[in-house]
């Protein structure tokens, strides 16, 4: 392929999901209904649903004008060659090689953020602000992101000098052993996240003892989850949404409940929340799950492999000579459709799993708690009752509430 073939190539992918991320935004708009079933009507009232519906009325809209503003910057990118305009102003800085590549794509994340940044407080502090979900403060927005810039600096820092070095080294046999490096970053992070990561942002603090704690040590002891600490975190600092999940591989887990969650549920609910993710657990979703995550980083390394020493690509994007950190973007782009197709696969995959996992809390412990938790969890996020089928198939890694409370009868 020439050069202006691979171009009109980035592009056509670029517009072409923007089209499809569109159209899928709309006909799901267009399937919302205004009468709710009388299975819906007994636990959502309709003051309740006419918010739900506008809620995703003004975030499908302002998603399209975020998703536009974005195609267009980076089209206009494109045809004006500003990703090799970026390198060759810094190659005269006497830049090469990994400090060219960091410093370029440093640069490249720090001004994509701050130019959606008005998005950003827009979303925050006016959509979620409006529909009583927003308990984020100006400081905290500020802080979050200084904190998100310096582990991107840190932990991306790192692991793009590794895959920068592996391919100087290696040629094209570097998609090995990165992959080896990448599965274990992603394991650390399983094991450590709730330990070094989370902290950063929120605060953990243990259980305090009393029913709750009871009734959760007693379902894990029944079904013998090995359950090392259950934690408390202040989600409410940001929003009045609410989870939980469990982290950890291996014999020590640890439970983590959103403050939100605990002060808008009962016990036998949190604890039915608590049995669907122990089915996880049991169920071995997890480990599938990263054995799947490893096969996907392997696969889309070796194709990377393929094109990442390629002078044409790098002269697509404006570039005068082959630049490693041009490919990299470049391969972003032309990869998207296969990304875009093993993501369907996972959400699928997913799916099939968030109903074994009901399923499983149905059996070990109490089907209509989870229900009433789950219809609970739906009316306080405004969750969308009828999405479109399509819309699921795309992009939900849940199935809608309707389907698992169908199930969980």
């Amino acid at each position: 392929m020439t050069s202006q073939t691979i171009l009109y190539l980035i592009v056509g992918i670029a517009a072409g999901s923007f089209v499809l991320e569109s159209l899928l935004e709309f006909i799901n708009l267009r399937h919302q209904r205004n009468n709710l079933s009388d299975e819906v009507a007994g636990f959502y009232d309709k003051e309740k649903y006419a918010k739900s519906l506008a809620y995703h009325r003004e975030r499908t809209f302002f998603s399209l004008i975020t998703s536009t503003f974005s195609l267009v910057l980076l089209l206009a990118v494109l045809f004006l060659g500003g990703f090799g305009w970026l390198d060759r102003q810094l190659s005269l800085l006497g830049l090469s090689g990994i400090p060219l590549a960091l410093l370029f794509f440093g640069l490249l994340a720090i001004v994509s953020d701050w130019m959606t940044i008005p998005f950003q407080w827009y979303s925050v502090f006016v959509i979620e602000e409006k529909y009583g979900f927003n308990k984020t403060t100006g400081k905290t927005f500020v802080l979050d992101k200084l904190k998100g810039y310096l582990l991107g600096a840190v932990v991306g820092g790192v692991l793009l000098s590794l895959l920068l070095l592996l391919i100087d080294k290696l040629g094209s046999n570097f998609w090995i052993w990165f992959g080896v490096a990448a599965s274990l970053f992603i394991l650390l992070v399983n094991i450590f996240y709730t330990s070094w990561v989370l902290p950063l942002f929120n605060k953990l603090t243990p259980l305090p003892e009393g029913e709750l704690k009871t009734a959760i040590e007693s379902f894990a002891h029944k079904v013998n989850f090995p359950l090392d600490h259950i934690f408390v975190i202040d989600g409410s600092k940001r929003s009045n949404k609410a989870n939980a999940f469990f982290s950890g591989i291996g014999r020590k887990k640890k439970i983590v409940l959103y403050d939100t969650l605990i002060e808008k549920h009962s016990t036998p609910e949190l604890v039915a929340v608590l049995a669907h993710e122990v089915g996880h657990y049991k169920k071995k979703h997890v480990v599938f799950s990263y054995v799947l995550s490893v096969i996907q980083i392997f696969f889309t390394l070796w194709v990377l492999s393929l094109v990442v020493s390629n002078e044409t690509v790098s002269v697509a994007l404006g570039g005068s000579q082959w630049a490693i950190h041009l490919n990299l973007i470049a391969f972003t782009i032309l990869f998207s459709p296969v990304s875009g197709i093993t993501g369907l696969l996972m959400n699928l995959y997913s799916r099939r799993n968030e109903f074994e996992a009901d399923h499983y809390a149905k059996e070990k412990y109490d089907g209509q708690a989870l229900a009433q938790a789950l219809k609970k969890l739906s009316v306080d996020t405004l969750s969308e009752l009828y999405p479109h089928p399509a819309y699921v198939f795309f992009h939900y890694s849940h199935p809608p509430l309707l389907a698992r409370l169908h199930r969980l009868k």
